[in-house]
């Protein structure tokens, strides 16, 4: 399956599990926002760290405006494969087509690593 065309780069295996741990991290310790609609209210407040957008979401149009908007409010945001595994590291049962952390807590430190290599990512 070709990329959806929002995703502007790829991101890494290793990269990829780290955002998940990130936001299972958050989720405990600090503060997340799940889906579209949290995502870019918190996008659009300015308070959001890290965007994390799906690669898999159907149809595309639903989160295509969110790499528009971080690049217009400088946010940072990534990519991951899947929506399902986004909705496990969230603690919930169905899919996630977006989330965003507003507070790090614990995971402060994995994602400082994420952000200064998807500044990496982006600039290639």
């Amino acid at each position: 399956m070709s990329r959806p065309y929002y995703v502007k780069y790829d991101t890494p295996k290793d990269l990829v599990n780290a955002i998940y741990e990130a936001v299972r991290l958050a989720k405990q310790s600090g503060m997340v926002r799940k889906g579209t609609n949290e995502t870019t209210k918190a996008i659009e407040r300015g308070i959001s760290k890290l965007v994390i957008i799906a690669e898999d979401v159907e149809p595309p149009e639903v989160v295509a405006h969110l790499p528009i908007l971080c690049d217009e409010r400088t946010s940072k945001y990534v990519f991951v494969p899947s929506k399902k595994d986004l909705g496990n590291a969230l603690g919930i049962e169905v899919g996630s087509a977006a989330a965003t952390i507003i507070d790090a807590g614990e995971s402060q430190q994995i994602l400082d690593q994420i952000t200064g290599t998807v500044d990496n990512l982006k600039n290639k």
